[in-house]
């Protein structure tokens, strides 16, 4: 399951990052979104969620989310 289809509130385990986007990939790993690491939704918008990782909040798109397997 990706990152679009979980819950607010609810704390998740990053299990991979899946993208050919080297770009996007990297842009994941310097907020702190790879394998292992707990991810949290602490809401979502139009378009966006706002995710909680490593004690920073990011605002994140739906293309962002889709490339996160929890």
């Amino acid at each position: 399951m990706t990152l679009l289809e979980a819950q607010e509130g609810k704390e998740y385990i990053i299990s991979s990052i899946e993208t050919d986007d080297e770009e996007m990939n990297a842009f994941l790993f310097s907020l702190g979104c790879y394998s292992g690491e707990p991810i949290t939704v602490v809401s979502r918008r139009k378009g966006s969620c706002v995710v909680s990782v490593k004690d920073g909040r990011y605002c994140i798109d739906k293309q962002l989310q889709s490339a996160i397997v929890i």
